[in-house]
C-alpha cells in the first residue's frame, strides 16, 4: 500500500472546503470536471430507465445494448470496427487503466507512461511491482513526445506503454504524424502492449482531429482503448467508462470486474447509451464554450509576469511554465491557494512536472478572469 499514491485533484478539493469553511472565498481552478450539468435527454434516459425497473445486477461487460451502442460510437467517431463482445461497461475511466496494468504490471516489468501524465498511471505501475519509465512530454513540442526517443526506451522487460491524447495535464495533443512513426516502432517490438487513453477524444481546438489507436490495423491486437462519457457528456458523476479489448485479453478484463465491481451502474448503463446515440449538439456545445475559456486563460496566464503558457490544443487545461516566478511549483500551489486560486502543481503529475502549474478552465469565464486577477496580485503585489 505505501507504492500507492493518490490524485492530487482530491487532495486539493479538501484544502478547499476546509478554507471555504473559514469563509474564505476560493476561486476553482484545480479539478477536471465540466462545470456544465449533463444534458437533460441524458438524465431522462437514467430517470426513466430507474423506473421501467433497471435495479439489478447487469452482466459483468455491460448490457448488451450499451455495449452495442459503444461499438456504433467507435465506428462513427473512432473510425474502428469493433465487436460488442470486445467492449467492456466500467465505472469510469479508472478501472479500464488499473485492470490494463495489472495485467501487465508484475516485478521485473517495465511500463512506459507519459510525464507529466495523470498521475494514478504512475501510482498503479508501482502497486504491482512494475518499474515505471517516463516517456518525456516536451513544452517545446506542444507537450507531445519524440516517438523515437519513445522507442529508444524500449527493452525485453517492457510491458506496456500507455498513451495520453489529448493529454492531462498539459492540453496537449499527439499528431498523426508522430503516432505514425510510434506505430511503425511498436511493429517491431510485439511483445509490447498499449493502453490509449482517448478519454478526452472529443475535446479538440483549432481544427485537430483525432486520431484513434484502433485504426492501426497491425496494433489492433495489442492495443486497449480506454474512453467514457465522465469529460465528453458533463457526466463525471455518473462513472461510466469502456474499454475496447484485445479480443485475447476480454475475458481477462471481464475477470477482473468481477472481483471488483462485479457491474457498473444499471440505470446510469442506459444513460450512457442515450448519450451516445442522442443529439451531439450538446457536446460542440460545451467545447465550444472550453474553446472560448481556453483562449482567455492562455492570454491571461501569459500576461503574468514569470509565466509562459503554450496554447494547449486539447481537454480543458492550460500547463503554464513558472519557472520565471523562481519558486517551486508545490510552493507556488500553496501559494495561490493561501491568495483564493485553487490549481495543482505540475508535480502532482510527474517529476517532469516541476517548473509547472495546472489550471482547469472548466469553469466560467467570470470565475476565470477573477482567479487570473488574484494570481497577478499575488505574483505583483501592489
Amino acid at each position: 500500500m505505501s507504492q500507492l499514491g493518490t490524485e492530487t485533484a482530491f487532495e486539493i478539493v479538501n484544502k478547499v472546503k476546509a478554507l471555504e469553511a473559514q469563509g474564505k472565498h476560493i476561486v476553482h481552478l484545480h479539478i477536471g470536471a465540466p462545470d456544465f450539468r449533463t444534458p437533460e435527454h441524458i438524465v431522462e434516459a437514467g430517470r426513466k430507465a430507474l423506473a421501467d425497473g433497471y435495479h439489478g445486477y447487469t452482466p459483468a461487460k455491460g448490457l448488451l445494448p450499451v455495449r452495442e451502442s459503444v461499438a456504433e460510437y467507435c465506428g462513427s467517431f473512432h473510425k474502428a470496427k469493433v465487436d460488442p463482445d470486445d467492449v467492456v461497461i466500467v465505472p469510469g475511466g479508472k478501472p479500464t487503466m488499473f485492470y490494463a496494468i495489472l495485467m501487465f504490471g508484475e516485478p521485473g516489468a517495465e511500463i512506459l507512461y507519459p510525464n507529466p501524465g495523470f498521475p494514478i498511471y504512475e501510482s498503479a505501475i508501482r502497486f504491482t511491482g512494475a518499474t515505471p519509465v517516463p516517456i518525456a512530454l516536451e513544452e517545446s513540442r506542444g507537450f507531445s513526445f519524440d516517438p523515437e526517443a519513445a522507442l529508444a526506451q524500449i527493452t525485453p522487460r517492457t510491458r506496456l506503454l500507455i498513451l495520453n491524447t489529448p493529454a492531462n495535464p498539459t492540453g496537449g495533443v499527439v499528431q498523426k504524424r508522430e503516432l505514425d512513426k510510434l506505430v511503425a516502432g511498436l511493429e517491431q517490438h510485439p511483445h509490447v502492449a498499449i493502453l490509449s487513453d482517448e478519454i478526452y477524444s472529443r475535446l479538440l481546438y483549432d481544427g485537430e482531429q483525432h486520431t484513434s489507436l484502433l485504426t492501426y490495423d497491425s496494433l489492433r491486437e495489442r492495443t486497449i482503448l480506454l474512453d467514457g462519457w465522465s469529460k465528453t457528456y458533463a457526466m463525471t458523476g455518473w462513472r461510466m467508462g469502456f474499454g475496447v479489448w484485445p479480443k485475447s485479453l476480454v475475458a481477462q478484463a471481464e475477470r477482473l470486474q468481477i472481483n471488483s465491481n462485479s457491474c457498473t451502474n444499471a440505470a446510469a448503463q442506459m444513460a450512457g447509451m442515450a448519450a451516445l446515440r442522442g443529439p451531439q449538439d450538446c457536446v460542440e456545445k460545451m467545447r465550444s464554450a472550453f474553446d472560448a475559456r481556453r483562449k482567455l486563460i492562455v492570454k491571461e496566464l501569459n500576461s503574468i509576469p514569470g509565466f509562459r503558457c503554450t496554447l494547449p490544443k486539447g481537454a480543458f487545461y492550460a500547463f503554464p511554465n513558472t519557472a520565471g516566478t523562481g519558486l517551486e511549483s508545490r510552493k507556488l500551489e500553496s501559494l495561490l491557494l493561501e491568495n483564493g486560486v485553487s490549481c495543482l502543481s505540475g508535480t502532482s503529475f510527474g517529476a517532469f512536472g516541476e517548473g509547472f502549474l495546472r489550471f482547469s478552465y472548466a469553469n466560467s469565464e467570470a470565475n476565470i478572469l477573477e482567479g487570473m486577477k488574484r494570481v497577478r496580485a499575488c505574483l505583483q503585489p501592489a
